[in-house]
């Protein structure tokens, strides 16, 4: 067979395999057959040193002309097959822009963070700086730091979950009063917000994890009136004017003197109902001047400094203000109640 008829015979068998091409990629396997290092084409190229010399450049210039014809093919079967498969990816892809679809929920602010948030921001307001610390503390921090050496009973009444004999899970967050006391000096003015954990039952109003915001100002100067005016100040913040406060004695530890703070009943404005049993006062806090011992503990000399604490339980704070009448409500994640503060 000549060199005419091997270049007639493969231009109609790359015709041929042309016409059942499917995709691009049957089409650059042919490419590739036809025009590659080891194609068709380049053999016939190679042979052409059988070729007498007077024949040589007619023979090539055939074998030029149609490669250059198959070439231009595959170009054009290559851009029909790109519109083809453009056409199919567009009609997998096709987006119905009126079709209605489900909308996706959105979460809300769990009740126990919303009061924590207004709290913060009241105190804030008032010069307060935030701080946090650790929930894993050591006795040192939480405990005998705040005059509550090993032994003393009233650690009873804070019975908390102990990881070894100097470390447990913090009862207050108080310890970050400690904290701070010993790595600045006065003026102090923080809030320490945070989950504390005690060893109690479960119940309507109990939880073994719970959560308070503790407050301290340690500076010259400091009285029981500075801390009367700040806790008024929160009060009307919180609950708007017309709430007052009302102090009963009481004991703490680290606090001499300490008191027990009432708030007006928010929801019968002090006319007595059934959520202040008729009092017309519900109980949010203790607070105190901070014992002149913790001071000393913490290095601050209290012949100079003083100060007053306070702590919020944010919980049953969060359980008056929206009407929850079980604290395990607050932890078990059921959204028929959680949906309903959102």
């Amino acid at each position: 067979m000549d060199i005419r008829e091997l270049v007639e015979n493969i231009l109609t068998k790359a015709e041929s395999a042309l016409q059942g091409v499917h995709d691009s990629q049957e089409l650059e396997n042919l490419r590739v057959r036809f025009m590659g290092k080891s194609g068709d084409f380049t053999a016939l190229l190679r042979a052409m040193g059988s070729v007498s010399p007077e024949e040589r450049p007619r023979v090539g210039q055939m074998i030029n002309t149609a490669r250059a014809a198959i070439q231009s093919r595959f170009i054009e079967t290559a851009r029909q097959l790109s519109l083809i498969e453009r056409e199919h990816a567009l009609a997998l892809e096709t987006l119905d822009v009126t079709e209605p679809r489900h909308t996706r929920t959105l979460g809300g602010v769990h009740p126990i963070t919303r009061v924590l948030n207004e709290i913060t921001e009241c105190f804030t307001g008032m010069g307060f700086e935030v701080v946090e610390g650790p929930e894993a503390e050591l006795d040192l921090y939480n405990f005998e730091l705040l005059n509550l050496p090993r032994n003393h009973p009233a650690r009873d009444a804070q019975d908390t979950f102990y990881i070894d004999d100097n470390i447990v899970l913090r009862t207050h967050t108080s310890p970050v009063q400690a904290r701070t006391m010993l790595q600045r000096k006065p003026p102090i003015r923080i809030i320490c917000p945070g989950r504390v954990y005690r060893a109690d039952e479960a119940d309507a109003s109990h939880s073994p994890v719970f959560h308070q915001m503790e407050g301290l100002v340690v500076d010259e100067d400091v009285s029981m009136a500075d801390l009367r005016g700040t806790l008024d100040a929160f009060a009307r913040a919180l609950y708007g004017d017309g709430v007052v406060t009302r102090f009963r004695p009481s004991f703490f530890p680290f606090t001499e003197p300490s008191a027990e703070v009432d708030l007006t009943c928010v929801t019968c404005r002090g006319k007595g109902c059934r959520v202040c049993k008729g009092t017309g006062w519900i109980e949010v806090l203790g607070c105190g001047m901070v014992n002149p011992k913790v001071l000393s503990l913490c290095g601050i000399d209290p012949s100079v400094y003083s100060g007053f604490a306070f702590g919020i339980g944010l919980d049953r704070l969060c359980m008056q203000r929206f009407g929850i009448h079980d604290v395990r409500q607050l932890f078990e994640g059921d959204m028929r109640l959680l949906s309903q503060f959102r």
